[in-house]
């Protein structure tokens, strides 16, 4: 058994955000993942405000010195191959994060996680947490096994859930809630030797619609790799067979855009398929533990919000915990504030896939009502989550089926028994 003042379970961008904070205020702090890094993840493309967690990290010298793609825009393209106006971010704002990064999560993750390791977190690879150990209602540690089956017992006031997508905590109290409309799967791989625009554009992520409101991605990246995924409803892809090639052939030809961008590339890693399905978990916090990044919940990625969620979702709760081990208060209840600030967050954001998918819905129709919303839209787009929306959100109802707030998310508060 080892002791700690908090356990995070993952080493993806919010477990190592979080452990690099708590570690930089002199917590003792202890990461357990179980993978060996570096190792492949998809999410390649960074919002502009990523660059404000990195820069308190000290990670920013580190980031201008990679080869990674600099991406000043996100543009979208028609079904019939037409461009939108893109989304200059530094037309938006002048600031250093208007140029954000086009980025390798191997080579991204492995610097997070070795900055956590040089602030002072123990971190542990190829230690698997098989369960969260409850006392009383609440957590006090964890239990894990290593490669060679050898079980070892972490104890802390407090654990931070980072485990991602397969959301250890929130499944083993099912937790978890499923957006009913955002029901996607993706099926993606790379190219080398794609076409890239010109100028400011080389870098842009591209958003680039198929019938029915499906989409591609495609991401310039590094080494003159290309990232291309498409998102869609799985009864239309899978229409005609599961062969993954196949499917993603056949949807390269709905876009003009893509086709020819395509064109000149090869392709140089294999396909990959994944259920994009949305969902939040129930509550953020139990006593002793809460969650962060995609272990509270994961958002459709058209708008590229999963990464930047993570990184300042691993910060603020990294901030709270450090206030609970302060007070030596773990209960739920102090969450409610981060709580609260994640699902606003989320929410806005939400509300603008949401429009997204809605057929009768498109970005020019909105501008030409309001022009004056560009700004908003684009705050969006970088990360600027949590302004008021509220113009936005009464506009955007008028034009497309706009979702109300999930009721979900709050700390799990359990009543004091008195005597």
């Amino acid at each position: 058994m080892q002791e700690f003042d908090a356990i995070i379970i993952g080493g993806g961008p919010a477990g190592a955000t979080a452990a690099a904070t708590l570690a930089m205020r002199g917590r003792n702090v202890v990461v357990l993942e179980r993978e060996h890094f570096p190792r492949y993840h998809v999410g390649e493309s960074m919002m502009p405000y990523c660059y404000y967690t990195l820069e308190r990290l000290g990670l920013i010298e580190q980031m201008n010195a990679q080869n990674f793609t600099k991406k000043y825009s996100v543009q979208f393209a028609s079904a019939n191959g037409k461009m939108s106006q893109p989304f200059y971010f530094f037309q938006h704002y002048d600031h250093p994060s208007s140029t954000t990064w086009q980025i390798w999560r191997d080579r991204f993750d492995l610097m997070l996680l070795n900055n956590a390791r040089d602030k002072g977190a123990t971190v542990h690879e190829g230690m698997t947490v098989r369960e969260v150990i409850q006392e009383e209602g609440a957590a006090v540690g964890v239990r894990a096994v290593d490669e060679d089956k050898k079980v070892y017992e972490f104890r802390a006031p407090m654990t931070i859930d980072c485990s991602g997508r397969s959301a250890l905590f929130a499944g083993q109290q099912k937790w978890k809630v499923r957006d009913p409309e955002l029901n996607k799967i993706a099926i993606w791989t790379y190219y080398k030797g794609a076409k890239r625009d010109e100028g400011y554009d080389e870098g842009a992520t591209t958003v680039a619609y198929i019938p029915d409101k499906g989409w591609f991605w495609y991401i310039p990246l590094p080494d003159d790799i290309v990232s291309v995924g498409v998102v869609a409803e799985a009864d239309y892809l899978y229409r005609d067979g599961r062969d993954l090639e196949a499917i993603f052939q056949r949807e390269v030809k709905e876009n003009p855009w893509v086709e020819e961008h395509l064109a000149p590339g090869t392709v140089c890693d294999q396909y990959r398929v994944t259920a994009e399905f949305s969902y939040r978990a129930k509550h953020c916090a139990s006593d002793g533990i809460v969650l962060a990044g995609d272990a509270f919940g994961f958002l459709d990625p058209v708008f590229s919000s999963g990464l930047f969620l993570a990184l300042r979702g691993g910060e603020m709760v990294a901030e709270e915990v450090d206030a609970a081990l302060s007070d030596g208060d773990y209960s739920a209840a102090r969450f409610e504030k981060y709580g609260c600030e994640m699902h606003r967050g989320i929410e806005a954001m939400r509300r603008l896939v949401y429009a997204f998918y809605d057929t009768d819905f498109t970005f020019k129709t909105l501008f030409m009502a309001r022009p004056d919303l560009r700004p908003d839209v684009t705050d969006c787009l970088i990360g600027d989550l949590w302004r008021d929306y509220e113009d936005l959100t009464m506009e955007l109802k008028r034009f497309a089926k706009v979702p109300e707030p999930v009721e979900h998310g709050a700390p799990l508060v359990r009543e004091k028994i008195t005597a």
